[in-house]
């Protein structure tokens, strides 16, 4: 998963909030109002207290629950403190990771791996040997009991160099999106841009959303090489355009006043797309 992606429990509300309303919404009884309260502290990065204490107070909620037994308001609460920047949140999302509903434990992987701190790291290892078995996936099927796109990522951005045996097995997992979710956390800690060309090779994939997947991912490690194949990626120019802006913000840097050849260059692949 990436945040750059509409997701799944992103509100068409066009409700009008201040702070003070929003907190007191998520404080309150209508799930509704909770819901995108919680979306909207993320949307705008709230980062007041009161804000990260109601969200990390929501991610214990019982009233809002589906018929399947899933959590939205955890999914969206998890979802927001990631956004966030204020590691109180980490140990409540790694308590997320043992929840039941799968899309609390994806939304938990995803702000772990936002939020930087590496005590998220043993946890998110462990979910990732569910899949394993003596360093062998154990799946010959699709493996979907664990989100492990994003425990892939989050490891990847936790620079977890330690877990790298773990990873390179998810280069084969049978689900193609868990195999570039795999590549995007191995260049991430070595480097090596065989995993970079990798998800080159996946933008010219016949699948839609694994193309679109496959520009998150080379957005997010900023792999510079990948930028004429993202221009040219069939794809929405709006998705590529945010994927040629994560190479360009790693060839920005405040130290260093002109800017390079590659920075130039993708600023004008960007133009042309606008």
């Amino acid at each position: 998963m990436d945040s750059s992606l509409e997701n799944i429990d992103s509100p068409s509300n066009g409700e009008s909030l201040t702070i003070e309303s929003a907190i007191a919404n998520l404080n309150g009884t209508d799930l509704g109002l909770r819901f995108y309260a919680a979306w909207w502290l993320g949307r705008f990065r709230v980062n007041e207290p009161q804000a990260v204490s109601s969200l990390i107070k929501a991610l214990a909620d019982e009233d809002d629950r589906t018929p399947e037994g899933g959590y939205p308001l955890r999914r969206n609460a998890a979802r927001a403190l990631g956004k966030l920047s204020d590691i109180t949140a980490v140990a409540p999302l790694i308590t997320c990771l043992q929840s039941s509903d799968f899309y609390v434990r994806e939304a938990a992987a995803e702000s772990l791996g936002m939020l930087g701190d590496s005590t998220a790291i043993s946890p998110l290892t462990q979910l990732l040997e569910h899949g394993l078995e003596n360093g062998v996936l154990v799946a010959t099927q699709p493996d979907t009991k664990e989100p492990y796109d994003a425990i892939l990522e989050a490891l990847g951005a936790l620079k977890a160099v330690d877990t790298i045996p773990l990873i390179q097995p998810f280069l084969q997992h049978p689900i193609e999106r868990n195999q570039y979710s795999a590549a995007r956390a191995m260049y991430q800690l070595t480097g090596e841009v065989e995993y970079g060309d990798r998800l080159i090779k996946a933008l010219a994939g016949n699948d839609l959303q694994l193309r679109r997947s496959a520009l998150a991912d080379l957005g997010a490690i900023g792999y510079i090489a990948a930028a004429d194949a993202i221009a040219q990626t069939l794809a929405e120019n709006s998705l590529k355009l945010i994927s040629l802006k994560g190479l360009l913000e790693k060839q920005v840097s405040p130290l260093t006043p002109t800017l390079s050849s590659d920075a130039i260059k993708v600023m004008n692949l960007m133009d042309l797309l606008l």
